[in-house]
C-alpha cells in the first residue's frame, strides 16, 4: 500500500482545527480543503459505506459539497483515467501502466487504502448448502462442476466480476448458469426468491441495510468458506466479519482505495484525509467492514 506523505500527516484533528479556526487554504479552483464543490467517482459496490462517510463529512463541514458519482469499476476507471474526474474510490490499487499514464499527464496519484471488504457468497434462506471451499468455488466458476444452481453477480463490468475472474483464473464467464444483473440489491433480491441461486456481493450491503431492501437481506444467508491451501485452519469454514478479515481467515478479501490526482489541497484531499482519520475509520468500523487502521479506544479508570 502506498501512503502519501500528505495524507499520512493530515489527521482529522488537523481538519477540525482548520475548520474551527477558519484558516484559509489557497484555492486553486472552485473548491478548497473544507469548502466548495467537487466531484468524485466511486465503485458502486461501496455506496453504503461511502454514503455514510459523505453524510458525516458534509455535516461537519457545512461549506463542503462533495458529490460522488457511482459507476461500475470499468466505467469509474474510464472517467478517472480520461481525466474527467480526478478523485476515484476503487476496490484495487492502480496498475503500473495506469500510474505511468497519470505521471505522463503530470497527475501523480496519492493512493490510500481506508477499508477492507469481503466478497461475500450468499444463498437462499432455505438452502442447506451453507459451506463451500476456495477450490470448489474456483471449479464452479470454471464450469468444472456440474450444478443446477444459478450464479449471479451485480453486472458484467463490476469489480466483483473482475475480482472473481482473477480469483478463478477464468477470463470469460460464459457458462449458461452464470448471469449478470445490474446492482447488488438485485443480486440479493434474486437469491432471496430462488432457492437454488448463489450470489456474490460486497459485504457492505449486508450490514445495517436500508429499509428498502432490509426484508430481502433477511431472506438470504452468508456461506462459510474454507481455504484448503491456508497454512492455518485449512479445514475451518469462515464467514466474513471484522475478526476474520483482520486475521486474514476469510479468503475473499479486497481493499477500498481512494486515489487522488487533483494535485492541490482541495476538497478531494479534505475528504481523503477524513476517510483515513480516526472519525472516518470509526464509521468504517461501525459499518461492519474492517478499517485500515483500527481506531484507538480510550478507557478512563476511576477509583
Amino acid at each position: 500500500m502506498k501512503i502519501s506523505f500528505k495524507v499520512a500527516f493530515l489527521s482529522f484533528t488537523i481538519l477540525t482545527i482548520f475548520n474551527a479556526c477558519n484558516q484559509s487554504v489557497k484555492d486553486t479552483g472552485d473548491d478548497s480543503y473544507l469548502k466548495g464543490t467537487a466531484q468524485f467517482v466511486a465503485d458502486e459496490s461501496f455506496a453504503p459505506i461511502l454514503d455514510q462517510e459523505l453524510y458525516i463529512f458534509k455535516a461537519l463541514n457545512k461549506e463542503a459539497n462533495p458529490k460522488i458519482v457511482y459507476k461500475s469499476e470499468n466505467d469509474a476507471l474510464r472517467l478517472f483515467l480520461n481525466d474527467s474526474i480526478r478523485v476515484a474510490i476503487l476496490s484495487r490499487d492502480l496498475k503500473p501502466d495506469e500510474v505511468k499514464l497519470l505521471k505522463n499527464r503530470t497527475l501523480p496519484a496519492d493512493i490510500n487504502r481506508f477499508a477492507i471488504d469481503a466478497v461475500t457468497v450468499i444463498v437462499n434462506q432455505s438452502s442447506t448448502d451453507t459451506t463451500t471451499s476456495v477450490n470448489e468455488l474456483k471449479a464452479i466458476l470454471n464450469g468444472k462442476i456440474k450444478t443446477d444452481r444459478n450464479i449471479v453477480f451485480d453486472n458484467p463490468n463490476s469489480s466483483i466480476v473482475r475480482y472473481l475472474k482473477d480469483f478463478s483464473g477464468n477470463s470469460k464467464f460464459d457458462q449458461k448458469n452464470i448471469y449478470a444483473l445490474k446492482t447488488n440489491v438485485e443480486v440479493i433480491k434474486y437469491v432471496s426468491e430462488h432457492p437454488k441461486a448463489i450470489g456474490f456481493i460486497s459485504f457492505s450491503w449486508l450490514n445495517d441495510p436500508d429499509k428498502n431492501y432490509e426484508a430481502l437481506v433477511n431472506k438470504v444467508k452468508v456461506v462459510g468458506i474454507k481455504n484448503e491451501d491456508a497454512k492455518k485452519d485449512a479445514e475451518t469454514y469462515f464467514k466474513p466479519s471484522q475478526t476474520t478479515l483482520g486475521l486474514k481467515q476469510y479468503p475473499l478479501i479486497r481493499g477500498l482505495y481512494i486515489i487522488n490526482c487533483t494535485g492541490k489541497l482541495g476538497l478531494g484531499t479534505g475528504f481523503e484525509s477524513f476517510l483515513v482519520s480516526d472519525r472516518g475509520q470509526r464509521i468504517v468500523l461501525k459499518s461492519g467492514l474492517l478499517p485500515d487502521s483500527i481506531p484507538g479506544r480510550e478507557v478512563i479508570m476511576s477509583k
